[in-house]
């Protein structure tokens, strides 16, 4: 892959490029097996799982910078000012497209971008994200309320410049330090969810949820999930840190016996997407608002963790070595905190490991582990 402006010098977000692929993944795996040597033995690995190394992502953070004449959708260079970059390779091209007609109306609708070194101005960061059926969502990041009326009158113009646009929506982040977004959402379409088929499911993103950048390696990681699931075929699942419920769902849906499955998730939004999911699969999994961290009873055959990069932590790990449900299914962005957990769970053995790459150009990783009580 090569970038224009990776060899001009305005973006170093790809730290590997120009490093063949093929390499890239090789080196990526052997990386993650050596951090987690100690912890999984060399035998249970498979071979790593990417997807496109290009044009894969779903989601544009852009940072706005500029002007109000001249805004700038990009990122910020090293004195915190903007730097435009109106494409990226990275993307997916139906977002890479959407893009090209959004940006110029966003800068139409003269919101004043935030000046980081100034701290004045209102707009931060403008967020798309894209679904494999071609709708959008756009989310505008502002300082304060005052530029909401700007966005929602220009809602048509919108709508008109990238066709497919489902939900837009304000999010008010009035702090000054490096936080993306903040706690409060205004949605401003009668549509406040994106859907995002992977498979035969079809989750409810809202403008707050997490999902996984790359569609094509996220729809591995769960159907990998799910052939274990099949294979050891428990009577019921427990799905912490669930989201909109990807592998909760996945286990429901995976072959065998009819199973018991629940997901908690301390985020309200998530959990609603997940049930409207769950409901239009016709599937019964209880899904609950709670701190997955915070269990101490583990009473379920199979309990699947993905958790933050800080990991599961000593408290939960104790968790399961208290209740020792049968298998653990633990997906991890942080090789270094997992191997730290699974070395609190001398209680398990790694019998399956695979990594996948969910960030190609970058060492950035996903890996998903089996792990069988002993």
């Amino acid at each position: 892959m090569r970038c224009p402006h990776y060899d001009a010098g305005e973006c170093r977000s790809c730290t590997l490029m120009g490093t063949p692929y093929e390499q890239q993944l090789a080196d990526l795996d052997a990386h993650v097996r050596e951090v987690l040597a100690d912890v999984v033995p060399h035998d249970v690995w498979d071979a790593p799982v990417a997807g496109p190394e290009s044009a894969f992502r779903n989601k544009a953070k852009l940072v706005v910078g500029g002007t109000k004449g001249a805004p700038t959708f990009g990122i910020l260079d090293a004195d915190r000012r903007g730097v435009s970059l109106p494409e990226c390779g990275l993307y997916e091209p139906r977002l890479a497209a959407a893009l090209d007609g959004l940006l110029p109306a966003v800068a139409e609708l003269g919101l004043t971008p935030f000046d980081v070194p100034g701290r004045q101005g209102e707009l931060k960061h403008l967020i798309v994200t894209g679904s494999p059926d071609g709708e959008l969502m756009a989310r505008f990041v502002l300082r304060s309320p005052g530029q909401m009326g700007r966005v929602e009158r220009g809602l048509d113009l919108l709508r008109k410049a990238a066709p497919g646009l489902r939900v837009v929506s304000v999010n008010l982040q009035p702090e000054h330090k490096a936080v993306l977004e903040g706690e409060e959402e205004v949605v401003l379409t009668p549509a406040d969810t994106l859907p995002m088929r992977v498979g035969e499911i079809v989750f409810h993103l809202r403008p707050r949820s997490f999902f996984q950048t790359n569609t094509t390696v996220t729809t591995a990681l769960y159907g990998q999930a799910r052939d274990w699931v099949g294979q050891i075929d428990p009577g019921s699942v427990l799905d912490l840190y669930c989201g909109v419920g990807g592998f909760a769902l996945n286990a429901a849906l995976a072959p065998g016996r009819q199973r018991r499955v629940a997901g908690i998730e301390v985020a309200p939004d998530a959990v609603l997407s997940a049930r409207r999911s769950a409901g239009e699969l016709g599937l019964d999994v209880d899904f609950t608002v709670g701190d997955a961290s915070a269990l101490d009873a583990l009473d379920h055959d199979l309990v699947v963790v993905n958790p933050p990069r800080r990991g599961i932590g000593p408290d939960l790990c104790g968790a399961i070595e208290a209740t020792r449900p049968d298998h653990v299914i633990y997906s991890s962005c942080n090789a270094t905190s997992l191997a730290g957990d699974l070395a609190a769970l001398p209680g398990y053995t790694v019998r399956q490991a695979r990594v996948f790459d969910m960030f190609p150009q970058t060492r950035h990783h996903e890996v998903l582990v089996l792990l069988e009580r002993a």
